[in-house]
């Protein structure tokens, strides 16, 4: 098909990613400003398209904030990112960099986020973000700057906040898509491709093309930025497969539609089933219709809503291209299913080059284009079309470091939370892929439900990946940790949430704020909400979150504990069972969070508890240094530990206690005074409380904690 260039009307092309090593640094700092303007000014260009104040204001769906937060959030992101560097000592508006700082994207589909917010006016963001601009460029064209720019360089932190804001470009275009039509409007800039066939009987046929077996060795090596999770190295031996030669069509895809695969439980899995039957859907979430008149399908685009283009790719969500895959198998007889991370890569050696040194683009990519997908046999690349561009795919693979990953100091949480065995990973790029996001080197991943500009292809495949979860945020530990929080009493054992709390209200005088950190499924965050005004309740663990938020919504949980064998009893939870309701959930914000990388707070707090967490953590000592920044004067500081070090959770060298030191025994409690002496007084002697974990029936853990108390001076 032939390719045809969009609109003059439309965007300057958007600068392509900077190189690190090459030409001189004041080269490389007229193109760092250059490269920030462009970026800046794009992002800007993008909300041209809302047309009321209610697309801004107004959740596009119920798991993300509305766009008026993803519009300063880029902002206020380039201050803390230079606060958190050193590279300034002033905030510039302290309130909007709190509230437009962290965005909680969806845990699960069903994870409804109702809390009010005042979010700030539209020319109040826009004049901060006029600011930041400033500041921004003032540092670039200040900050000292040696080739090659590195992830310790002061240019990795401005080049960290560009890329940042370029995903959320692409993130804040599909947020916009699903908006109501009424309230945004089409932009000259944004051009739509017009290059369709709406006959869905004259889209060509997909085919499968033969791909070699070999060694594909992935980790970053260009001369470019990345993300921490894409350094490292992992090699994968790969047999001989086959792989479709196009992306999946809406004419190709209608087939399964118009089968019943939405209707038949058989080709999703027990994830995607439960997703299909929470939402009804009956077919992909931008079609417009009804599939029994697929003639009268329409397709919602950014702006707007087109007769159906039943060449483009389909834009589904990872369950629904599974389930795709799943019913064409059964059709044809073969393995059919998504290809994994090492099968594209292996495809992606058809394409010459990388996005930097494109003369071309060779796919609908970069912004090269158009604002929206385009005929999936338009970019020939290679044996295939689109094995880059036109819409990001959809693989097997859970994202998880390479070997030898390491975490960013100064982002700590932008791939370890997705480490979890459930966001599948995505490659290749979309239209509006730009920056990073369009090198072969890019790896992002999202939950399996997540809807971004994402189709697929599928393969003809032995390869099966290996989906590891994170040990501890198995089902059977979430229901371990229910039945400990909010099970029955086990040898005439009191609840070990509620004792701690009841310990802490005896010497607590203040009940502003208190901080409830390793709270797991909730419950000593669910009792202090009783007696102070707000509670932040921190876990590690996504999945714990998850249920402390379900419970929050006087939703029950069910779970099931372990009898002998395969027996199991089925169990379930429910706040008011405790006397406990909606007022006093409400008081409670549940976070993910790592009690090694404390994030600065807003306010201080009059309490904090501590449970069974600092022999649990690889760095105690800096958690200690943390937290107690973070309590008031007078406030209290509550921990308790059985002291069980071990190597697996906390390298020897950090461990506080339960070694020698010098040739002599140095205990926790030992060091603890040590390490606190000089901002806390210890409030009274230590004393052990018991605690009982059943495993089983018949085996329970029986240990006692050593409780402290410190008051902040």
């Amino acid at each position: 098909m032939t390719v045809m260039q969009s609109s003059s009307t439309r965007l300057p092309a958007p600068t392509r990613t900077l190189l690190l090593s090459r030409g001189t640094p004041e080269e490389k700092r007229q193109e760092l400003l250059t490269y920030f303007h462009r970026t800046f000014d794009l992002y800007e260009r993008l909300f041209d398209c809302l047309s009321d104040d209610r697309a801004w204001y107004s959740k596009a769906i119920p798991l993300r904030h509305p766009l008026i937060f993803y519009y300063g959030h880029t902002a206020t992101f380039f201050i803390n990112k230079l606060m958190a560097a050193g590279m300034i000592d002033t905030r510039l508006n302290e309130k909007l960099e709190a509230m437009l700082a962290i965005g909680v994207d969806e845990m699960s589909w069903d994870d409804l986020n109702d809390a009010h917010y005042d979010w700030p006016a539209i020319d109040a963001v826009r004049d901060y973000r006029g600011q930041v601009r400033q500041i921004v460029s003032e540092i670039i064209e200040q900050m000292p700057i040696a080739l090659p720019i590195d992830w310790h360089s002061p240019a990795w932190v401005i080049l960290m906040g560009i890329e940042h804001e370029r995903i959320h470009l692409e993130t804040s275009s599909v947020l916009i898509r699903q908006l109501p039509l009424a309230w945004v409007s089409p932009q000259p800039h944004w051009p739509a491709c017009p290059q369709a066939r709406r006959d869905r009987h004259r889209v060509p046929a997909n085919t499968l093309v033969d791909v070699a077996g070999g060694s594909v060795l992935q980790g970053k090596t260009d001369d470019t930025y990345g993300w921490d999770n894409e350094y490292g190295t992992l090699r994968t031996e790969l047999q001989p497969f086959k792989a479709s030669q196009m992306l999946v069509s809406n004419a190709e895809y209608l087939t399964f539609v118009a089968d019943g695969g939405y209707q038949q439980s058989a080709w999703w899995d027990d994830e995607g089933w439960r997703w299909r039957s929470y939402t009804e859907a009956t077919q992909p979430t931008f079609w417009v219709g009804s599939p029994t008149q697929p003639d009268a399908l329409r397709l919602r685009l950014m702006t707007e809503e087109v007769p159906m283009p039943w060449d483009w790719p389909a834009e589904v969500n990872q369950l629904e291209a599974a389930a795709f895959c799943r019913w064409k198998a059964a059709q044809t007889g073969e393995r059919i299913q998504l290809p994994c991370e090492a099968e594209w890569v292996r495809l992606r050696e058809q394409v010459p080059g990388d996005q930097p040194e494109w003369t071309d683009a060779p796919g609908n990519i970069n912004l090269a284009y158009w604002a929206s997908s385009c005929p999936v046999d338009a970019f020939r690349q290679g044996d295939f079309y689109d094995i880059v561009g036109n819409v990001w795919q959809w693989t097997t693979t859970p994202i998880n470091g390479f070997e030898g990953f390491k975490v960013h100091p100064l982002y700590d949480d932008f791939s370890t939370p997705t480490f979890d065995g459930k966001h599948a990973l995505i490659k290749g790029g979309s239209w509006i892929s730009t920056g990073n996001e369009a090198l072969k080197s890019s790896r992002y991943a999202f939950r399996r439900h997540f809807f971004q500009h994402a189709g697929f292809r599928y393969v003809v495949s032995r390869h099966q990946e290996t989906m590891s979860q994170n040990p501890y945020e198995t089902d059977s530990m979430v229901s371990q940790y229910l039945d400990f929080q909010y099970g029955p009493r086990y040898f005439n054992v009191d609840n070990y949430a509620c004792k701690l709390v009841e310990i802490a209200l005896t010497v607590s005088e203040r009940r502003g704020r208190a901080l409830d950190i390793g709270c797991a499924t909730g419950r000593a965050s669910f009792e202090l909400a009783r007696h102070f005004e707000q509670v932040v309740g921190m876990d590690y663990s996504a999945r714990f979150i998850d249920v402390a938020l379900q419970l929050t919504r006087g939703e029950d949980f069910r779970y099931v504990t372990a009898e002998e064998g395969d027996l199991v009893e089925y169990h379930q939870v429910r706040l008011k069972d405790f006397g406990l309701d909606s007022a006093l959930a409400q008081r409670i914000q549940f976070v993910q969070g790592d009690a090694c990388n404390l994030k600065p707070q807003a306010g201080r707090y009059d309490l904090v508890i501590a449970a069974n967490l600092i022999d649990r953590l690889r760095q105690p000592q800096r958690f200690l240094e943390d937290v107690g920044r973070m309590i008031n004067p007078g406030g209290v500081l509550l921990l308790s530990s059985p002291y069980t070090w071990l190597e697996d959770y906390t390298p020897k060298e950090n461990w506080l206690g339960g070694k020698r030191e010098n040739g002599e025994a140095l205990t926790t409690l030992q060091a603890l005074h040590r390490l606190l002496a000089e901002a806390f007084t210890p409030l009274a002697e230590p004393q052990d409380v018991p605690f009982v974990i059943r495993e089983t029936a018949r085996k329970y853990q029986h240990t006692l904690a050593q409780v402290t108390l410190w008051r902040k001076r």
